[in-house]
């Protein structure tokens, strides 16, 4: 299936030109698919979150990367090629290595259970920052009475970095890993924060207010622009401006730059996985 994009908002876009984009389905017939991830060594992977699978898609096509997943939602590479996944049902964030071993990171805060890790990012250096939400009937199973922004340093220690009222959700670092971007579901906005060389974070603000749509997963491009999973993939400045909106046939609910040139847009939207191919591209480093 093919969508046209023409003739946006009629706004001079500096880094891409968002007069004629084409949006291809690749892969489709799974149950929610979520947590893009684009891997180095050239595939893709996505969640299934109700079957509980991870999936690959290479040029080879689709298969099974990992079963008993968790409920698996966010996935990131590090530099390493290490993958870090959110699993929403097991209630933890996990890291897994070349050889296929998991390695538990964040199970719990003050010795209670999370609620349920959804998006996650991965600086170049080693810090991990992730959302732990809770939607339908993950609310009933909460042992704790906020919903968190965390933060696990490269020496696996975990900290809070925010208890917003509303449910954050989509997680991303700006390129040069000094921004820090969290999108929030209830409150319909997208907060920034300043990342230090320490990975800690300050000066909370709000970037993007009144969302159209509910914000879900967000990536950034290599030029600073925010690409936000909501009504269709909304694209927005580095400081917050609406750019464009492009249209998806399902409603998404992750995006991630991939391929060799790092210049095509992988989307996750409920059945089905999308791509849009670009001028702008992946951050080389975060």
């Amino acid at each position: 299936m093919k969508l046209c994009l023409l003739a946006l908002l009629g706004l001079p876009l500096a880094a891409q030109d968002f007069s004629e984009v084409q949006v291809d389905r690749i892969a489709h017939g799974y149950h929610f698919t979520e947590g893009p991830a684009w891997s180095h060594e050239g595939f893709l992977l996505f969640s299934d979150i109700p079957a509980g699978t991870i999936i690959k898609y290479s040029a080879g096509g689709e298969e099974v990367y990992r079963e008993s997943s968790g409920g698996a939602a966010g996935n990131a590479f590090d530099p390493q090629g290490r993958l870090y996944t959110c699993e929403t049902r097991a209630r933890r964030v996990v890291r897994t290595d070349k050889k296929g071993r998991v390695e538990v990171l964040a199970d719990r805060w003050e010795g209670k259970r999370l609620n349920a890790p959804s998006g996650i990012a991965v600086s170049h250096n080693g810090h991990v920052y992730f959302t732990d939400p809770a939607f339908g009937y993950q609310q009933d199973a909460r042992e704790l009475d906020f919903y968190g922004v965390y933060h696990i340093t490269a020496k696996g220690q975990l900290s809070v970095i925010a208890k917003p009222a509303g449910r954050p959700n989509g997680i991303a670092l700006s390129p040069n890993g000094r921004i820090l971007y969290v999108a929030n579901a209830d409150e319909r906005n997208i907060r920034a924060y300043d990342v230090d060389r320490e990975g800690e974070v300050s000066g909370e603000r709000v970037l993007v207010s009144k969302v159209d749509g509910i914000p879900a997963g967000i990536h950034a491009s290599e030029n600073g622009d925010l690409y936000v999973a909501a009504k269709g993939i909304a694209v927005y400045s580095p400081d917050g401006k609406l750019i464009a909106t492009i249209p998806v046939a399902e409603k998404p609910s992750n995006c991630v730059f991939g391929d060799a040139d790092l210049h095509t847009l992988y989307i996750t939207a409920r059945t089905s996985v999308y791509r849009v191919r670009f001028d702008a591209k992946e951050p080389s480093q975060n």
